[in-house]
């Protein structure tokens, strides 16, 4: 990170840029306009060395230039249409040399075949007023003729963006802070008010705060699902066109099923558009009390609510954490090789993740995105950056694996059936192994191959490209060490049919899975574990699989059930019916019954009022679905508990023991004590034929026998080990 002047909050590393700047700040927006030829300097004969035009006209062509005021990146970007339907983004690093005049190189161009041969740019921006500012810039390149246009000043920002904040009432949202209320910051760091809002207008965007941030009532009650806040998001973002746009939600909420583990949820694929909607969870370690010592408990929680607010906000612009921005070839393609930044002082870092913890974090933060961020932030193409264009990641960075020589740990993908071989239409679920294979005790986050942070898998179908996994949620889960003995393994399954690119694993024939978790040490590489998809047995199964390979029905499968896609709903139990005797039946009737199987939370917008103000604005609730155990009984002893062994190895040893807890507490709750016992009978038989560890049988015998001795209680759903 460059060195900032904490009063003038300028790049203080070039004293030449400094002193070439004028008192008034020329960065910001500009745009091309025809009708300004003749009236700013530039005569005919200039006009005439440009040489001809890659189009007819100036109309679309943009100019980003970024030279001064909050964090100046001495970078020049612009957009330029060469043809009806594409544009070209180039970038290039610049460095003053005058009053108000700037050059240097085009270093990126996308896409990176172009007619457009020009090298370098010359820039020099009036020293009128803000209304009248223009900037004119030619470019230059070997053997070609200059290409000189001219932009009039737009606005100080980069781009636009729309923020709106929700919130289950009665949580009251942080979204501003006293920087100075916790005497742990940095002394050269003016004290403020700072609102979220100001923290990405400092970034570059004209943030706007939506006229109608609310609080939603109604019944709330427990904790969220994944399926209920993916519903709630839904829900919201139906009431907008289904295109890319500078617009995110955030929802303050009180408590994830995961527990108090879990902060915050970006929620990276609503309908086809990726990185629309995040959700921070208040009732979380984000507001566990400052350490013993520590009385200033008040501000210490406000400054962790509003960091995690940011930093899921940081994600839907697509940036990653700060120590994951390199996670090898060939699972993505980079928009410019970035480095990661374990060490940032950045809302995209963990602070308790760098050396000395949060105590040295705060202690250095200014409350900002590092450079390599702003520099993606302001200048990366668009499609890379707005919200609901670039699936989650793509284009931010990969390099080559740095494969570590003698791994401590090891990695494996592996499935729990003899051969393989899936049948056509059944999901894929695969099971991680992390294993201690050194000599010595490992200390390990024990929700890593829950969150998949710093973890990559790689898919690959014969005679196709490499495909990089993309879940559809990214979890905020607060480190969690935890030690594993030598030969000690953790487990957990994942999904990996569909995700953020679309379904991934469906057509007949053989897929390379591979996976990598990154440390600062190098890479722990899996093994390539191969598997197949077996062709379909039938023309019914080529006719279902037209609806069931569809992305709403993926997202139904990943996260357990939906009360607001019947449409996907529908396609599942068309499955049931038509395909009952194949395994896809079962996976299908998973997230039909513990969709219903408790009272589920809706969000609903309707017609309504402002209460201040009394003007029209739609009313947000929160509604409680009631359950339908019954329906939810029958779904789940027909996925689970006829032909048991089969719904195991299709399910896979984790989710299965996961789903069947579920029913048994199902039964639990019913009253139906003995067949809940002899639910878990059903799953310790099953377990332990197929050879899975001690303990999760002593975990089996130990619930089933405190069912029957009337001590039996329902595990946290904390312990529900599916990564979606």
């Amino acid at each position: 990170m460059k060195a900032v002047d904490p009063i003038t909050r300028q790049d203080s590393s070039s004293d030449l840029t400094e002193a070439l700047h004028p008192a008034r700040p020329v960065s910001g927006l500009y745009a091309a306009h025809g009708s300004m030829l003749g009236h700013t300097g530039v005569d005919d004969a200039d006009l005439e060395a440009s040489g001809p035009e890659l189009v007819p006209s100036l109309a679309g062509e943009e100019l980003r230039l970024d030279v001064d005021g909050r964090y100046p990146q001495m970078t020049a970007s612009g957009s330029i249409a060469i043809s009806p339907v594409q544009q070209l983004h180039w970038i290039a690093s610049i460095h003053a040399t005058g009053s108000n005049t700037y050059t240097g190189g085009i270093w990126y161009k996308d896409p990176a075949v172009t007619p457009f041969g020009y090298t370098t740019v010359d820039i020099k921006v009036s020293s009128l007023l803000v209304l009248g500012r223009k900037a004119k810039v030619v470019f230059s390149g070997p053997g070609l003729k200059p290409r000189i246009r001219l932009f009039k000043f737009q606005s100080p920002y980069f781009h636009k963006v729309e923020v709106e904040y929700d919130g289950e009432g009665p949580i009251v949202p942080v979204v501003q802070i006293d920087t100075c209320a916790h005497p742990n910051h940095p002394a050269t760091l003016p004290c403020e008010n700072l609102t979220i809002r100001q923290v990405f207008q400092r970034s570059g965007f004209d943030t706007a705060i939506s006229p109608n941030p609310s609080s939603v009532t109604g019944a709330p009650g427990g904790t969220w699902s994944d399926m209920e806040m993916h519903d709630a998001m839904i829900v919201f973002w139906s009431r907008f066109a289904n295109l890319p746009q500078w617009a995110v939600w955030t929802f303050f909420a009180d408590q994830h099923d995961f527990g108090s583990g879990l902060g915050g949820i970006m929620f990276d694929d609503i309908g086809p558009n990726h990185r629309q909607g995040t959700a921070i969870f208040y009732n979380s370690f984000i507001s566990d009390p400052p350490p013993v010592g520590d009385p200033n408990g008040a501000a210490y929680i406000a400054r962790n609510r509003f960091w995690t607010a940011v930093h899921e906000m940081g994600h839907a612009f697509n940036l990653a954490h700060s120590w994951q921005k390199s996670l090898g070839a060939p699972f993505g393609s980079p928009w410019i090789p970035l480095a990661d930044e374990p060490e940032a002082r950045s809302f995209m870092n963990y602070p308790y993740g760098v050396v000395g913890g949060e105590t040295a974090f705060y202690a250095d933060f200014e409350y900002r995105f590092t450079d390599q961020e702003l520099l993606f932030m302001r200048h990366a193409p668009e499609r890379f950056v707005r919200m609901g264009d670039a699936a989650w990641f793509d284009h931010h960075g990969f390099e080559q694996a740095r494969v570590m020589a003698a791994p401590p740990l090891s990695l494996e993908v592996r499935v729990n059936r003899p051969m393989p071989v899936f049948e056509f239409l059944e999901p894929v679920v695969i099971e991680l192994k992390l294993k201690n294979i050194s000599t010595g005790p490992q200390v390990v986050d024990e929700n890593i191959l829950t969150t998949l942070d710093g973890i990559t898998i790689a898919l690959k179908r014969h005679g196709s490209p490499a495909r990089q996994f993309l879940p559809y949620a990214q979890y905020c889960m607060k480190a969690a060490a935890t030690v594993l003995q030598p030969n000690e393994a953790m487990y957990a399954s994942v999904y990996v049919t569909a995700g953020l690119n679309g379904v991934d694993v469906a057509e007949p024939g053989r897929y390379l899975l591979q996976a990598a978790l990154h440390t600062p040490e190098g890479d722990i590489v899996s093994k390539p574990f191969m598997l197949r998809v077996a062709s379909p047995k039938g023309m019914e199964e080529e006719v279902v699989a037209q609806d069931f390979f569809s992305d709403k029905v993926s997202r139904v499968l990943a996260f357990d059930g939906s009360r607001v896609l019947p449409q996907a709903n529908t396609v599942l139990r068309d499955v049931v019916e038509r395909l009952g005797d194949r395994r896809v039946a079962r996976h299908a009737r998973i997230p039909l019954g513990l969709s219903v199987a408790e009272p589920t939370k809706v969000l609903t917008i309707g017609a309504g009022a402002d209460t201040a103000t009394g003007a029209a604005a739609p009313r947000k609730t929160i509604k409680v679905e009631s359950a339908q155990p019954e329906r939810a009984e029958a779904e789940l002893k027909a996925a689970l508990m006829k032909q048991p062994d089969v719904a195991a190895e299709s399910l896979g040893h984790v989710d299965y023991k996961v789903y069947v807890d579920e029913l048994t507490s199902l039964l639990e709750a019913q009253g139906e004590i003995e067949d809940a016992a002899e639910t878990q009978d059903t799953l310790h038989k099953i377990m332990a034929a197929r050879n899975v560890l001690p303990r999760v049988l002593a975990e089996i015998d130990q619930r089933r026998q405190a069912l029957r001795t009337g001590a039996g209680a329902r595990p946290n759903k904390k312990g529900r080990a599916k990564n979606t």
